[in-house]
């Protein structure tokens, strides 16, 4: 039976902020190539009953160092109240010039600004918190967002184009995965992918390669498994004429189009010239950005990601205004461990009319701070009916990942595949947008 809530301390007692990195495959997109490492952040919200509420995030110096001054006015507040960490989250002050105008390399998810950064931390804090006092209620997150319409999750193969191997000489974790570089490559990726998770859609990271190497790909993709979903997205990478021309060559095979051209005018432009649905992480990534895209008809589908949109709650709010407007909505995916595809998991399951597989990283991550990875099956996830998230911190596997970030010099803190890039060709530039 459930403990009610006038039977436990839930006030805060102690919050812990933990950077970490962990290993990335040396995959591609437009900007460049995953760094061998990349770091996350993990909070860990503690009641003065000794409940222990986890939450994870991007990892990268600007969120760490607008989470520690976060973490130190938690102490003393009630772990239910979800609504003050806005609050706080507005009083505190970022530095405007590591922020301001600067596009946002993790997630490759647009211009970057301070309210964006501020609402990444508190995704963290809030998941933490959600997850702290459904342990001490004994109920499961999806209860505390409204309860479950749906006993699994679907998700979707996030497929790469890839090198074999990081740059020679950079230390590195190794996988297995092989190459990517073709059509051919992409096809045998695909087929690992359900062999191994059993997922029965698929979406390839484009803006690598010329948009005809990618269409040829997206058509070896739909001659391997036809009848499956598939997405393409080159994030912004081409103009609107290209846009509408891999329209016209893959509108019988695409489920969706994600990011084609830059920005909402650019976005709407494709969308009047083409009835392959659009889809966005990129120009509609707060409530203040919905207006635009959605009076001009720019976007079908939003992909929310409740790491920038502020956490669960929130996500939940910008499936209502889709509803409203008749926006189809499903998830994006950066580098995630276990703690927040478990996040992703519970509000993915009270979001009504969730028609899209969301995106998920999660194979692709060798490394995680959970106890016991969480399990695709038929390329679904079950959700847990387990008090909080359903998942336990492993501490051992923590203080290693935090002891490789203690470690670097520096150089992987920051997330930054144009440097990366670099190693293997030190003549890279970033390409101009629209690339194509």
């Amino acid at each position: 039976m459930a403990q009610g809530a006038g039977t436990r301390d839930l006030s805060i007692a102690e919050v812990r902020v933990t950077p970490i990195l962990v290993a990335d495959p040396p995959l591609l997109n437009t900007q460049g190539v995953h760094q061998p490492y990349t770091p996350r952040l993990i909070v860990e919200v503690v009641t003065a009953d000794g409940v222990t509420g986890v939450g994870e995030t991007y990892g990268d110096t600007k969120y760490l160092e607008l989470a520690r001054p976060f973490a130190a006015e938690l102490t003393g507040r009630q772990v239910s109240d979800v609504n003050g960490l806005f609050t706080i989250a507005d009083e505190l002050a970022v530095d405007g010039s590591r922020v301001e105008g600067r596009v946002d390399v993790g997630g490759l998810r647009g211009v970057q600004t301070a309210d964006k950064l501020r609402l990444s931390v508190v995704s963290a804090f809030e998941v933490a918190c959600l997850d702290a006092l459904g342990k001490a209620l004994g109920l499961p997150v999806h209860a505390l967002l409204g309860g479950k319409v749906r006993d699994e999750v679907e998700y979707s193969a996030y497929l790469f184009y890839k090198w074999a191997d990081h740059p020679e000489g950079v230390v590195c974790e190794k996988d297995d995965w092989g190459a990517a570089l073709d059509p051919a490559g992409v096809v045998a990726q695909a087929r690992m992918f359900k062999e191994r998770y059993g997922f029965t859609s698929f979406k390839l990271k484009g803006g690598v390669f010329p948009p005809g190497e990618e269409v040829a790909a997206i058509r070896a993709l739909a001659q391997a498994f036809p009848g499956h979903p598939l997405r393409l997205d080159p994030n912004g990478a081409w103009s609107v004429e290209t846009s509408l021309e891999v329209a016209r060559e893959l509108g019988d095979v695409l489920e969706y189009l994600e990011d084609p051209a830059l920005g909402t005018p650019a976005m709407a432009e494709v969308a009047a010239g083409t009835d392959v649905p659009l889809a966005t992480n990129m120009c509609v990534t707060t409530f203040a950005e919905i207006e635009e895209a959605f009076t001009r008809g720019a976007v079908q589908i939003v992909l929310s990601d409740h790491h920038y949109w502020g956490g669960l709650r929130n996500t939940r709010e910008l499936a209502a205004v889709c509803r409203t407007f008749g926006v189809g909505v499903s998830m994006h995916s950066n580098t995630h461990l276990g703690i927040s595809l478990a996040a992703m998991t519970h509000v993915a399951s009270t979001v009504p009319g969730l028609h899209h597989a969301c995106d998920t990283h999660y194979p692709w991550q060798s490394e995680d701070v959970i106890t016991e990875r969480l399990a695709f099956r038929g390329g679904r996830i079950a959700v847990p009916d387990a008090p909080g998230l359903g998942v336990t911190l492993d501490r051992d596997r923590l203080a290693a990942l935090h002891e490789r970030w203690l470690a670097d010099d520096g150089a992987l803190r920051d997330r930054d595949d144009d440097a990366a890039m670099r190693v293997a060709d030190p003549e890279w530039v970033t390409p101009a947008v629209p690339r194509w």
